[in-house]
């Protein structure tokens, strides 16, 4: 990952891909053909492991507001990373010659983080707390709220002060919490 992040994709040979991971090229030719192999492994694995390292956090279940703060606080973080922006720019300009990301982009929407969001949606609709028609969705567009605009403004090297971004996040909570609690 850290050879794609560095020279992009045309730039990367499998020479430094393999010095990069402590190995010889010829065992790194025995696992992968071709650097477009080394790239299709890693790059779906880098995106996942971005979202799975800081979305393990525990929460409280109980205070729904708190717990959306807190996931809502790790999405901004990842999103606004400078190296997962780096790699989401690496995957945008390589996506028309690796048609194969499209199939990953599904599997990769269903990251802990999102999940963590359902499960927690879930628990307070049985509880009888919110009244939500499709958790999926509901969860799909909280982290929208949340990480979206940060994501693209980290694209342009933007990023906004500590208390812009709790700002945001506050906002973004109760906006959301608006839509779901019962009327």
């Amino acid at each position: 990952m850290t050879v794609f992040l560095e020279h992009g994709y045309d730039g990367a040979t499998m020479e430094e891909i393999a010095r990069a991971g402590g190995i010889t090229k010829r065992t790194l030719y025995a696992r992968y053909p071709d650097k477009r192999a080394v790239f299709l492994d890693v790059i779906p694995w880098a995106l996942t492991r971005t979202i799975e390292n800081d979305a393990g956090t525990k929460i409280d279940d109980d205070d729904l507001a708190a717990a959306l703060t807190a996931i809502g606080r790790g999405a901004i973080k990842r999103a606004v990373d400078p190296d997962t922006v780096r790699l989401h720019r690496i995957v945008r300009n390589e996506t028309g010659r690796f048609p194969e990301f499209a199939v990953s982009a599904e599997t990769l929407g269903w990251s802990r983080r999102q999940r963590q969001v359902m499960d927690l949606l879930r628990l307070h609709q049985d509880e009888g707390n919110i009244e939500v028609d499709d958790v999926e969705l509901a969860a799909e567009h909280f982290l929208a709220l949340v990480e979206v605009l940060p994501a693209r403004l980290a694209e342009f090297g933007i990023y906004r002060s500590r208390r812009q971004e709790t700002r945001h996040l506050q906002h973004a909570v109760k906006l959301f919490l608006n839509g779901v609690l019962p009327r």
